[in-house]
């Protein structure tokens, strides 16, 4: 018999998503503050900044996460690091190398409840099928995910993408039946989701930081001619051409403090723990 309190009935922790196994908690105040840092808290949590935490209940199931991300678990749960030889976890290794995420995704199985380390970055919850053939993520956003959810490494289709686009060669992409959890760089309510039937969209710099993989990912001149591109200001732009959905980030840091190599987002993730999150956002 297992009982948590304090939890699902804490008037401090708000639900704000749950998805398959997943339900995404955010801490309303932060009440565990040293009091040379209550001010900076207290604005901290004015604007929006506040601890949040993933909590995952298995019946049976199995979910990956990345490598230190775990907080505490209770139940009857195993935890396997997911390699299969050392075959894999080189493979693993390469992968990790290319897409910023850990080279080992820890599997957590069984009955009972698993909860993530608290981040000051925000979680979204996607339904990986929604996404068709497969949802490409931008570095360091994968946060955890169902074990039914294949994750591989694809490359750009041509290099210009990466070193125009601001983008590198590879990414991670998600697939199957199953629900994952992303860190975005800003929260679901200013995430713009761009459903495209056979048509385009050209981005000013790497906002998009999650796309279909369906869609073709290109680098273009913004105008017709190179001199009327650099006239205008623009320059290249990130092209995205078909059908399927990107995920839009246009109030991340960069869209409005820009440099010359457009929008960058923070890559760190929970895996890190809260005083390293905490240390990237005050950077920022």
């Amino acid at each position: 018999m297992l009982q948590i309190n304090n939890l699902f009935n804490n008037p401090n922790i708000k639900i704000m998503e749950k998805l398959g196994p997943f339900a995404i908690l955010e801490h309303q105040t932060d009440l565990s503050n040293d009091p040379v840092f209550a001010e900076q808290a207290y604005f901290m949590q004015k604007m929006n900044i506040k601890k949040r935490q993933v909590f995952c209940y298995l019946d049976g199931e199995s979910v990956k996460i990345q490598a230190g991300a775990m907080q505490w678990m209770a139940g009857n749960i195993e935890m396997t690091s997911g390699i299969k030889g050392v075959g894999g976890f080189l493979g693993n290794l390469v992968k990790g190398a290319v897409t910023g995420e850990s080279a080992v995704k820890p599997v957590y199985s069984g009955n009972g409840y698993l909860m993530l380390e608290p981040t000051f970055r925000y979680l979204i919850a996607e339904n990986v099928a929604s996404w068709g053939d497969g949802i490409v993520l931008d570095d360091g956003l994968f946060l955890a995910a169902e074990s039914s959810v294949q994750d591989r490494v694809v490359s750009r289709s041509n290099v210009s993408s990466a070193f125009l686009g601001g983008e590198g060669l590879f990414n991670l992409c998600l697939s199957g039946n199953g629900t994952c959890v992303l860190e975005t760089p800003v929260p679901r309510e200013e995430l713009l989701e761009v459903v495209l039937q056979n048509d385009v969209m050209k981005i000013d710099g790497n906002m998009a930081i999650a796309w279909s993989k369906s869609l073709e990912f290109t680098v273009e001149k913004a105008g017709k001619s190179l001199v009327g591109s650099g006239l205008s200001g623009e320059g290249f732009v990130n092209v995205y051409r078909g059908t399927g959905k990107i995920l839009l980030a246009p109030t991340m840091t960069g869209a409005v403090y820009g440099n010359n190599y457009g929008p960058k987002q923070n890559t760190a993730s929970s895996s890190h723990g809260i005083r390293d999150t905490l240390k990237n956002s005050i950077e920022l």
